[in-house]
């Protein structure tokens, strides 16, 4: 690879360790090219990057980004899927390709802004629901409190007014 190129490389590698949000690393041995290609396909649409590394390049462009931790992690075969979004989103469609496809792809870890996790931790997070879901179940546990109290404060006044429509009733019927 020319000189000129491998420094574009690196500066490209150096921005996503910089601006993702979460990075996977996999070993993609045994993967053919078109299986490749619809891994990356699947996950540009979810909006992350899947780039396969030269173990140099990566380890220069994560001293460049002052994530030194991950200078060991690159050993072997590696690819690494950049995401900028939701954290989660990346685990889980990197899980369910394994799954579904038996594909001989396997996750040997990650990195979040400011931590290393091993493959156990990305496949958990994998489980975790979308952050959609999980702020409408932190609205709904906020709601039923709220929704309990005007229940016990609106019991009396039913009370009231079951009394009186069946006073009215009696009135009624005389």
């Amino acid at each position: 690879m020319p000189r000129e190129k491998k420094v574009q490389t690196i500066d490209r590698l150096q921005e996503g360790f910089a601006k993702c949000s979460i990075g996977i690393l996999t070993d993609y041995r045994g993967l053919s090219t078109p299986e490749m290609t619809i891994l990356r396909s699947g996950l540009r649409e979810l909006g992350v990057e899947y780039k396969v590394v030269k173990n140099t390049l990566a380890r220069l462009a994560a001293e460049r980004a002052g994530r030194n931790d991950l200078v060991s992690v690159f050993e072997g075969p590696v690819a690494i899927a950049f995401g900028y979004g939701d954290i989660a989103e990346p685990a889980r469609a990197l899980t369910d390709y394994i799954n579904t496809s038996k594909a001989s792809l396997s996750i040997k870890g990650g990195f979040l802004s400011d931590r290393l996790l091993t493959s156990e931790e990305v496949k958990t997070l994998s489980t975790l629901p979308s952050r959609e879901i999980l702020l409408a179940k932190v609205v709904g546990g906020m709601q039923s409190p709220i929704t309990a109290l005007v229940s016990c404060l609106a019991t009396p006044i039913r009370g009231v007014i079951g009394v009186l429509q069946a006073r009215i009733q009696q009135l009624e019927g005389e």
